[in-house]
């Protein structure tokens, strides 16, 4: 935080604020151990660094993945918050639009233009976004499908829980953003669908 502080702050002072698109994310969800001897565990205290998320970092679970993205850019985008499912993947289709860049053919087929998004003025952003950590979901706007697969329930090392099941799981994330309610034997139909836009995504390279 004082990192980012002491960057707007140089901003500010050189009159760039404005003329300065910032983007302001993570690369994973939260580990508090991860190795380092800094106390982490000792001073944590009752903070929890994902929030309500179950998991972290290393986690198919929402906290593993879900990573916070904040945009400014004062005069040209308003302040506000958004649903919208989005992938930092998208931001190189994303940027090329206020740069005026056209990306050469071919290049980062994954990416998609959701630069309406980020600059506040649409709320619709992709309608299915894989991830992967140690299996892979597919997820879409208020679901995600967990694909089965074999593995421990919790790494150790880090205190995490996996998110790896050897059975379906499907989780209604608009309502239940902890990845509490299992409904795989709930809505089969539905996991049916996911199943087969999993398989057909993956199938297609």
């Amino acid at each position: 935080d004082w990192c980012v502080g002491q960057l707007l702050q140089a901003l500010d002072s050189l009159k760039l604020t404005s003329n300065t698109l910032v983007i302001f994310s993570s690369d994973n969800g939260p580990v508090v151990d991860d190795g380092y001897k800094d106390k982490s565990v000792e001073e944590l205290g009752r903070h929890k660094p994902a929030g309500p998320l179950r998991g972290g970092k290393y986690s198919i679970f929402e906290a593993g993945t879900r990573v916070p993205l904040l945009v400014s850019w004062p005069g040209k985008i308003a302040p506000g918050i958004s649903n919208a499912l989005l992938s930092q993947v998208d931001l190189m289709a994303s940027l090329a639009v206020p740069a005026g860049a056209t990306l050469p053919a071919g290049t980062a087929e994954d990416t998609q233009d959701h630069w309406s998004v980020l600059a506040g003025k649409n709320k619709k952003g992709r309608k299915a976004l894989i991830i992967h950590a140690q299996t892979y979901a597919l997820v879409q706007p208020g679901w995600k499908y967990i694909e089965p697969a074999k593995g421990n329930t919790l790494f150790k090392e880090v205190n995490i829980e996996s998110g790896l099941l050897d059975k379906p799981q499907l989780y209604r994330i608009s309502t239940d953003i902890a990845e509490q309610n299992n409904l795989a034997v709930q809505y089969p139909k539905r996991v049916k669908r996911m199943q087969q836009q999993l398989k057909k995504i993956k199938s297609s390279n």
